[in-house]
């Protein structure tokens, strides 16, 4: 029998803990496989944070390192400039970690023009703590702690973080992507190839943004979660890329 789809060897038998419909597995699959593709699952080593993602250490076959909420890009750095240069580093972010206690460390990491890989998890929400307002969560959008939906007056504008990323000088990729059906998956893949790819050839930072779904905080069946990613989401956080090209190329003599 002719075998058409197996899992990525880089992850391990251990069963996911998300929710039904969360789509953290797609993500987890596409890293997985992309690290397989170039050949660096032995030498690739992850950071994650606290949030939906404290688990990563057991899905992923290679050193994953556990940071404090919001400090893996500057874990990560660390470990970026003192590991062998074939090494692999990336970070695996939800939006309340790298967007609100994580801001300066993500943006700093930009600055610098570490060369390394954040892959950023947005559903707009604080998934694993109870479903609050995070800094990505759309104006009037209902949380735990918007019941009546978020008020700019009151709560401010969201943070659209590619935007404010692709700024930075020493950013090489920002890229928002999606995983909510098959055509955005594949594009979500080149994404992170693309990233990887650059801190294979030193490019500077590198920022893949995936918008995902969270059913449970958004009181939502799994069909439905993804309907509002296609149909609400990405509408307020246009998918593509906002920038391309090695860190540097945009300073001016």
């Amino acid at each position: 029998m002719e075998v058409v789809y197996k899992k990525p060897k880089m992850l391990t038998d251990t069963p996911l803990h998300y929710c039904p419909g969360c789509t953290h597995g797609i993500v987890h699959k596409l890293i997985a496989q992309v690290l397989e593709e170039l050949g660096k699952v032995d030498g690739a080593i992850g950071v994650v944070p606290v949030g939906c993602a404290v688990f990563g250490y057991k899905y992923f076959k290679c050193d994953v390192f556990e940071a404090a909420h919001g400090r893996a890009p500057a874990t990560a750095s660390a470990i970026r400039r003192v590991v062998n240069p074939d090494n692999i580093v990336f970070t695996y972010q939800g939006d309340g970690d790298l967007a609100a206690i994580g801001t300066a460390e993500t943006v700093h990491s930009g600055t610098r023009g570490e060369n390394l890989v954040i892959i950023f998890i947005n559903n707009t929400t604080y998934g694993m703590t109870g479903g609050q307002m995070a800094p990505t969560t759309m104006p009037g959008q209902v949380t735990q702690t918007t019941p009546y939906g978020r008020d700019p007056k009151y709560a401010g504008y969201p943070i659209r973080v590619c935007e404010m990323m692709s700024t930075l000088t020493g950013v090489a990729l920002a890229q928002r992507v999606a995983v909510d059906s098959v055509p955005h998956i594949r594009e979500a893949k080149k994404a992170i190839r693309k990233a990887f790819e650059n801190e294979k050839a030193e490019k500077g930072l590198s920022i893949i943004e995936v918008l995902s779904t969270c059913p449970t905080n958004w009181g939502m069946a799994p069909q439905e979660a993804m309907q509002f990613v296609k149909d609400k989401m990405s509408h307020y956080y246009p998918l593509g890329v906002y920038k391309d090209g090695a860190a540097g190329e945009d300073e001016q003599a």
